[in-house]
């Protein structure tokens, strides 16, 4: 009898770590088949539909068009929802990907109905309980069933925090599956296929700009202190910030201006912006998923953070924790740019088939 799993997406990196899995579960029809929950914890175009578009996601079969609110009300609103997909067709399992409240909320409803939760990207820690993310992933883990894991790291915390061994599965990073994935296609394409080339070609050599968490955008300090950093890296080289809305609206508010050395653009659709930093000198950014995709690819990366969840793409990858002070940012900045100091290599399992990894190992956990 085939099983039926819910996968669940409701932000903008979980499509990219899902689009891999349901490749391979294309695979696996006989034996599984599987429903997509869209919580729409992102709900705007650039941030979401786009991104189903044209990483080749199906629609889902459930939108639970939940996005907006704090923390607490979002997830209230995902948990609230999701029950009622689940009472209405019981799964066999739910999966969650990544550290989103989409993630944590899914994770809830599935065991208080007794359904096996499946993790996608368990085990990661950055040590910082102020994070949401890090609680999610506590959170997560702590009520989960089966862990799959992107580097070893993950396994060592799990294993430490008493989950069962037998359950935890080093199985590589379902973000570089899809990187590699579409890179491919990416190679094939135009160069005129991309509007972010007009930019590139405009350039010459340029970096790349990310920034969205909340203890860098809410707090007026430290947006003004990486403000500052950026303003003086962009007179040594051309930067281009993809500004994500909630960044947006608070750089409204400070009182200062960015560089005219600074190109300000707007969510990228996954192509897009893939074109825009493989090719950058350097990547600055407090994304956890740029940090692993630079590693994959050997680009320069410049944290702006200080801690990571990634702990790999510091110790083997190409990435560089540099903090928030505006005097390290500009310093580290300009030692990669007068010559990289971290070649960096790809972690183990980095190889493009984590998902036919999850995929082989669930159809055991499901027999």
């Amino acid at each position: 009898m085939r099983k039926l799993i819910y996968l669940v997406a409701g932000a903008r990196p979980n499509f990219m770590k899902i689009a891999p899995i349901i490749r391979e579960l294309n695979k696996w029809s006989d034996r599984i088949y599987f429903q997509l929950i869209h919580t729409g914890q992102h709900y705007d175009h650039d941030m979401s539909e786009v991104f189903f578009i044209e990483l080749g996601v199906p629609p889902p079969d459930h939108h639970l068009e939940c996005g907006g609110g704090s923390h607490a009300e979002q997830t209230a609103k995902i948990m609230l929802a999701f029950e009622q997909v689940c009472l209405q067709q019981r799964p066999d399992c739910v999966l969650v990907v990544g550290d989103v409240n989409s993630t944590l909320a899914c994770s809830i409803v599935a065991k208080k109905l007794q359904v096996p939760v499946a993790h996608v990207e368990a085990g990661l820690r950055s040590g910082d309980i102020a994070m949401p993310e890090e609680i999610n992933r506590l959170v997560t883990d702590s009520i989960s069933d089966w862990f799959f894991c992107t580097e070893r790291a993950g396994v060592e915390n799990l294993v430490r925090e008493g989950k069962p061994s037998k359950e935890v599965f080093h199985v590589g990073n379902v973000m570089v599956d899809n990187l590699l994935y579409q890179k491919q296609k990416l190679d094939i394409m135009p160069p005129n296929a991309f509007s972010t080339s007009v930019h590139k070609s405009r350039l010459g050599r340029y970096g790349v700009v990310t920034l969205h968490r909340p203890s860098n955008v809410d707090n007026s300090q430290e947006l003004l202190n990486i403000v500052m950093a950026l303003n003086a890296i962009a007179q040594n080289i051309p930067l281009v910030f993809t500004v994500h809305p909630r960044t947006g609206n608070k750089l409204k508010n400070l009182q200062t201006e960015l560089s005219k050395n600074i190109t300000i653009l707007g969510p990228q659709p996954y192509m897009e912006f893939l074109n825009l930093w493989k090719d950058a000198a350097v990547v600055l950014t407090d994304s956890g998923g740029l940090q692993e995709e630079t590693t994959a690819l050997g680009v320069p990366c410049l944290t702006l953070r200080h801690n990571t969840e990634r702990p790999i793409t510091v110790e083997q990858g190409t990435n560089t924790l540099v903090g928030t002070d505006p005097v390290s940012i500009m310093q580290a900045t300009l030692a990669v740019l007068e010559r990289p100091t971290k070649r960096g290599m790809k972690p183990a399992l980095w190889d493009g088939k984590a998902a036919e990894r999850i995929v082989s190992q669930l159809s055991i956990c499901l027999e």
